[in-house]
């Protein structure tokens, strides 16, 4: 596949699945490409940062729209912690709607009869077999959640599990490592939910991406080495890239020339996008190339981007 020239991007916002027993009905933003039939589908979960748009499904185009013109189908939810939707504090899961915001890919997923409806031209060209979550910082909580990882529920002491069997890989993009003593005085005081996060059943493949130099000093006292946890601490295949240079935007992945990446860099984007792509395409089709051939040439020799570490 040629990575010069860009295929059409359809997209569609908002499709609105109605939810009752949700604060607000649920909005999502479909991306397909014009042209193509039997395409994987990719859950986007958005982060949690302090621009207004990027933290719901008007976010992360740089990497949406890649996904999209290279034969991916990206279905990105609005979760209730969006300051779009600026809801009540009041609620015992806000302001972060950990467990919502799992519960809104969970839906997704039921519901792709009506979203299929609601597109145009997207009836029967989704491949149910083939899905794959991804997720950018609390997003990659998110994420990780639907892929096995869990916790504890603060509120009443049960472990949640909420890993879904349809999805058969993941991305997490600088996502939140484990708990306990690894988290800030203000995370376990303020967002007590993170200190029990376990990895230990998380078996579903993931890519786990992370910056060398996100040290997310606001929520971990262990540095840059915090968001590789889930692979570390994660069972079965398992595939962390380092970025090299990289803060927690990882160069820009959640918008054009935004306010909030503290690392701009187009080229570490370019990476990212392929990369992940990469990751996913030889995940769900086994056998494709597309992983062996970008990791070998964007994080080899003396202009690497990264650093590629696998386990099985």
């Amino acid at each position: 596949m040629s990575f010069s020239t860009t295929a059409p991007v359809l997209s569609v916002s908002p499709v609105v699945l109605p939810t009752p027993d949700r604060a607000v009905d649920l909005q999502v933003k479909v991306s397909v490409p014009v042209a193509r039939d039997g395409l994987p589908i990719i859950l986007l979960s958005h982060g949690q940062g302090p621009s207004n748009h990027l933290s719901s499904l008007n976010g992360y185009a740089p990497l949406v729209n890649f996904w999209a013109a290279h034969g991916f189908a990206v279905l990105q939810p609005t979760h209730l912690s969006s300051r779009t939707l600026n809801l009540d504090s009041g609620d015992p899961e806000a302001p972060l709607y950990y467990r919502s915001r799992a519960e809104d890919m969970i839906r997704i997923l039921d519901r792709l009869d009506e979203i299929e409806t609601a597109v145009p031209h997207l009836r029967g060209r989704l491949d149910r077999g083939k899905i794959a979550v991804a997720g950018h910082s609390m997003g990659g909580h998110t994420a990780s959640l639907l892929l096995g990882a869990r916790y504890t529920e603060p509120r009443d002491g049960t472990e949640v599990n909420l890993a879904d069997p349809r999805v058969s890989a993941g991305v997490l993009l600088a996502a939140p490592g484990r708990g306990g003593d690894a988290v800030t005085g203000f995370v376990a005081e303020n967002y007590s939910f993170f200190l029990s996060t376990d990895f230990s059943a998380m078996t579903t493949p993931a890519l786990v991406v992370a910056g060398d130099r996100d040290a997310s000093a606001h929520l971990t006292v262990r540095g840059p080495e915090w968001h590789a946890d889930p692979y570390f601490l994660s069972p079965g295949r398992k595939t962390l890239l380092t970025l090299f240079g990289a803060e927690h935007g990882l160069g820009g992945i959640s918008g054009y020339d935004v306010a909030e990446t503290t690392d701009e860099n187009p080229e570490r984007v370019a990476a990212v996008q392929r990369l992940t792509w990469a990751y996913l395409r030889s995940e769900l089709y086994p056998g494709d190339s597309a992983w062996r051939e970008a990791s070998a040439e964007l994080t080899g020799g003396s202009d690497a981007v990264g650093r590629v570490d696998v386990k099985y």
